[in-house]
């Protein structure tokens, strides 16, 4: 007997229940997008490997430990499952020549991504994230907006214990400055560093201030920090950014030790962070990217965005309180007999036209079985066809919500009789 095969470990089955929760979850995501002028991109799941080495840089665990690339056994192409969105969707804006020919865009995508991580309780292989991209957007407003824009999803979902992170990281001069700084001190600690530490000390030294190893953090606590580099116009820039926040009533949290875990972003960087995930505490994070375009061979433009963990946004959502509304029909048509079965489908068909939702009976049995299931269904009102139905053309409407006794009704007369039994306060009014 052939072995049952499963899922690849870390990718994961959204089962019916947690997909209508996906879907009502990802309806509460479009309306608040589009409220602030996004637009939807849809980029390939696949794509070369060369725009992750280029964006991502390729020091870093992303390019260098945890995508999946492979090369085309046709023609010899190496590819990768799409590791993150931001690089993809530069790529579309690039190739697509989008801001010249149509101007600065807003604009936002979701879906599957891939890293081989080891799978824990918010964190997969096969994850999803929502991406947001402002592109050709040079100041600190759109920073301060993206932001914003965040606050308000955590109160449309009633999140709790969610606090804002924020840092600059310069432009690319004063972060080459920093660097030199920074490597130079690390060299004197070089023996107390970790393997990581050690690696990453001459290819990106910035990433070790991010270290969760407990025993680093003193090291890393006084280290030379980026902002003593910054110059006039980078703090200007962030101090903008603060002016907004304030404005708004955002309360944040500098934090000189956030860098991010991508080499393309500049200046402006931020975490919505909880205590409420165990380590896996980053719900969204981006910043700004304004060398990105010209990383990838485009004209230099400036942009910046975020991106949020669908799985772990979730978790947070649910462990607030969060419930998504269970699809429940309109009707659930029993019926007994060939003739009635007929009339049912009738039936059906005629009410889904004028948009009522319709659960169908199938698979026979008697009234009492049938009537248990349309009960469960939680269906507002049954409609039950038997013989004597069927040869007069008419079905019975029983109110399984509400007060009300059956009643028999036309088939040509169904649509009015079940608008009149549902929204009787419509009915009133007409009068």
């Amino acid at each position: 007997m052939s072995q049952t095969l499963q899922a690849v470990r870390g990718m994961n089955d959204i089962l019916p229940t947690d997909a209508e929760t996906w879907e009502y979850f990802e309806d509460i995501v479009r309306d608040w997008l589009q409220s602030y002028g996004y637009r939807p991109i849809r980029m390939p799941l696949v794509e070369p490997t060369p725009l992750f080495k280029r964006a991502i840089g390729e020091v870093t665990d992303i390019v260098e430990k945890e995508m999946y690339s492979f090369e085309d056994a046709l023609n010899g192409e190496h590819l990768t499952l799409r590791p993150e969105g931001t690089a993809s969707c530069v790529r579309a804006a690039i190739q697509h020549n989008l801001i010249p020919s149509g101007g600065p865009q807003r604009l936002y995508y979701y879906g599957p991504m891939f890293r081989h991580e080891r799978p824990q309780k918010g964190r997969y292989r096969q994850f999803h994230q929502i991406g947001v991209e402002a592109l050709g957007f040079a100041g600190a407003d759109t920073d301060a907006e993206l932001i914003l824009m965040c606050a308000r999803l955590w109160e449309d979902l009633g999140l709790e214990d969610v606090a804002l992170e924020i840092n600059s990281l310069g432009s690319p001069e004063e972060r080459a400055q920093h660097r030199a700084a920074l490597i130079a001190y690390l060299e004197q600690h070089q023996d107390k560093l970790d393997e990581d530490g050690k690696r990453r000390l001459h290819t990106n030294p910035l990433r070790i201030l991010d270290t969760k190893n407990p025993e680093l953090q003193a090291i890393v606590e006084a280290a030379p920090r980026l902002a003593d580099y910054l110059g006039d116009e980078s703090k200007a820039h962030f101090d903008a950014v603060q002016v907004f926040l304030k404005d708004a009533g955002i309360p944040y949290r500098i934090n000189h030790r956030l860098v991010r875990g991508l080499d393309y972003y500049n200046r402006t960087v931020f975490e919505w962070v909880t205590t409420r995930l165990g380590a896996q505490g980053t719900i969204c994070a981006g910043g700004r990217y304004d060398g990105l375009f010209e990383q990838l061979g485009g004209k230099p433009q400036p942009a910046a965005g975020f991106a949020i963990g669908i799985e772990r946004l979730l978790l947070l959502w649910q462990a607030c309180g969060g419930e998504a509304e269970r699809p429940v029909p309109d009707v659930y048509v029993v019926s007994v007999g060939e003739a009635a079965q007929r009339l049912g489908f009738r039936a059906a068909e005629t009410l889904r036209e004028h948009g009522f939702a319709v659960l169908m009976h199938c698979g026979g049995g008697s009234f009492k079985s049938q009537m248990k299931k349309a009960d469960a269904s939680e269906a507002p009102v049954a409609i039950v066809i038997g013989e004597d139905e069927a040869a007069a053309g008419e079905v019975g409407l029983k109110p399984l919500r509400f007060s009300g006794a059956q009643q028999r009704v036309p088939i040509d007369e169904l649509v009015e009789a079940m608008a009149a039994l549902m929204f009787p306060e419509e009915e009133d009014e007409e009068v």
